[in-house]
């Protein structure tokens, strides 16, 4: 890509805890990648909204609440509305196991768990934006 790429990190809904969330954000900053961090409480109008304005590659939900099966559709269905529901969207936090599949047939495209190692996650959004 002749530009960087550009990620936004939301958190959604009522958790509070975004220690991960900036984590992963400073390891895409330090690979070359321009990240929107959206800051906390955000909801699926904010987070579609931020990314409609920021012009983003690819949307990062970190979620740790619980609520990812209520919140992620959600967000989803506002990117449809503002004609960028193409746009990669992957999901990192507290995801119970049973919980992924559902995920991906919602259309997200990979979920991240604890101790996943930043540079694959900087490798698969390259992969992902690049495809």
């Amino acid at each position: 890509m002749d530009r960087k790429i550009r990620v936004l990190i939301a958190k959604p809904g009522l958790d509070g805890h975004d220690r991960g969330a900036k984590v992963v954000a400073r390891a895409l900053r330090d690979a070359g990648m321009e990240v929107i961090y959206t800051g906390l409480r955000q909801t699926p109008v904010m987070v579609a909204e931020a990314a409609l304005q920021e012009d983003v590659d690819v949307v990062g939900l970190s979620i740790l609440s619980g609520a990812h099966m209520a919140l992620v559709p959600r967000i989803l269905e506002e990117l449809q509305k503002r004609n960028i529901g193409a746009l990669p969207v992957f999901v990192g936090g507290i995801i119970p196991a049973d919980d992924v599949p559902a995920l991906k047939a919602l259309g997200v495209v990979e979920v991240f768990g604890p101790g996943t190692n930043t540079q694959s996650l900087v490798g698969f959004i390259h992969q992902v934006v690049e495809a």
